[in-house]
């Protein structure tokens, strides 16, 4: 929180702190792929949770279980491109601090779909059972 307060406060400093003690530059290739996979786990772990709830409301059928095989299965895909936009960067272009703004965006639309979908798809799924 503190991060976004201050890049809106001195903008032409938040790239520099990505910089940690020693020097280096921060590496958006790593910073993308470690992204991708904490969403990976929080998208999986709220999608069993939502599902898990939306099963003690009363479905008994092994339809949900397979509704959630498909759905943890699906969001790889889209985890992937994101993950791919940052992989086949250069050495030169992943530590280029100009990237930050378009770094985040990826981050804020990443952190949407992994938090938002498993609620949208319960709903949905809610929905059409009713």
């Amino acid at each position: 929180m503190n991060d976004i307060l201050s890049s809106k406060a001195a903008p032409h400093m938040a790239a520099e702190r990505h910089a940690d003690v020693q020097g280096k530059v921060r590496d958006w290739r790593k910073s993308m792929s470690d992204h991708v996979a904490y969403a990976l786990l929080v998208y999986t772990g709220l999608q069993i949770f939502m599902t898990v709830h939306a099963m003690k409301e009363g479905s008994t059928s092994v339809m949900p279980y397979f509704a959630l095989i498909v759905l943890i299965a699906g969001i790889i895909p889209a985890c992937r491109w994101f993950e791919r936009r940052w992989r086949d960067l250069s050495d030169e272009d992943a530590a280029d601090k100009s990237l930050l703004g378009a770094f985040r965006r990826d981050i804020i639309a990443l952190w949407i779909l992994a938090i938002g979908l498993p609620f949208l798809l319960t709903g949905a799924w809610k929905a059409f059972a009713a």
